[in-house]
């Protein structure tokens, strides 16, 4: 089969398609087809050993010194299911699926070989694979915060959202408004139209005022870029207001329930695929 190797850290021609050998199914594990990936900004972090000081050292001892451990990058797929595994129960061949592996990767591929355990599920019945695979990173990782505040059982929660048109930003506002939210969001002046798409009941743009200096407070602060510090945010909070970003130690960990609940929002059409392009495998260089 096709994949990306990544055969070393840097800028994104070190990517190169290369054939590998097809994965061999476990007795507990699917083959899934993959017709669609993503390009986030985990894989550009990884690809590019994005880190500053320390951090920088512990990603290589984490993911490889010189290069990637595991060498076919990519973490979100959507495809079809091509075989089980002899005790696979929930799966059968073709069944159109959609998951996350996380630090596993290996979603920049043909074809992977998952655990019916794993972070998978069916695919939202009305989504294309395009529009599947688009609603993961961003959303599991909005899910994850939002649920660390528990958002939904606040009262009429008045939320402010910082980077709301990248795929953590986008996710955030869509799922806050589900559980009734009032939305301030902050973007460039360029995410103008689609924040308004969104249905944000106010915006601010950063690059043309400074969104510290407001006077509104808010129950939930989420810098879904991980561009702030919780100090420069402090006068912004209710008295029980929690700030949470993205650019912190606490890391987002994803889980079958988030992509099922995910699935249950598309579906209800409370979650919209935002898609900035497309691109075919032989264009991951520009992809990244």
């Amino acid at each position: 089969m096709k994949a990306v190797i990544c055969t070393k850290y840097g800028k994104p021609d070190v990517l190169q398609i290369q054939d590998v050998k097809n994965p061999i199914i476990k007795d507990n594990e699917i083959l899934v087809r993959i017709i669609s990936t993503a390009v986030n900004s985990g894989d550009t972090r990884v690809r590019g050993i994005a880190g500053e000081g320390i951090m920088k050292v512990v990603m290589r001892l984490v993911l490889g010194i010189l290069k990637p451990r595991k060498p076919i990058l990519g973490t979100v797929y959507s495809g079809i299911v091509e075989d089980t595994g002899t005790k696979v129960s929930k799966y059968r061949k073709g069944d159109k699926v959609f998951g996350m592996t996380g630090f596993s990767f290996g979603t920049y591929a043909e074809y992977i070989a998952v655990k019916e355990t794993d972070n998978v599920t069916t695919m939202p019945v009305n989504a294309t694979f395009d529009e599947a695979v688009s609603l993961i990173f961003g959303g599991q990782t909005a899910v994850y915060f939002i649920e660390k505040v528990k958002l939904s059982e606040i009262k009429s929660p008045e939320v402010l959202i910082i980077g709301a048109t990248g795929s953590v930003g986008t996710a955030a506002v869509q799922i806050a408004q589900y559980y009734g939210a009032e939305i301030t969001a902050v973007c460039s002046s360029k995410g103008k139209d689609l924040v308004k798409f969104l249905g944000a009941s106010k915006v601010i743009f950063y690059d043309e005022e400074d969104f510290t200096k407001q006077t509104n407070q808010y129950d939930f602060i989420f810098d879904a870029v991980g561009k702030t510090s919780k100090k420069q945010c402090r006068m912004l909070l209710k008295k029980n207001g929690i700030y949470k970003t993205v650019g912190g130690l606490e890391y987002a960990s994803e889980s079958k329930k988030q992509l099922d609940f995910l699935k249950m929002l598309f579906e209800k059409g409370k979650l919209k695929a935002i898609i900035d392009k497309t691109y075919s495998l032989d264009e991951i260089v520009q992809a990244h």
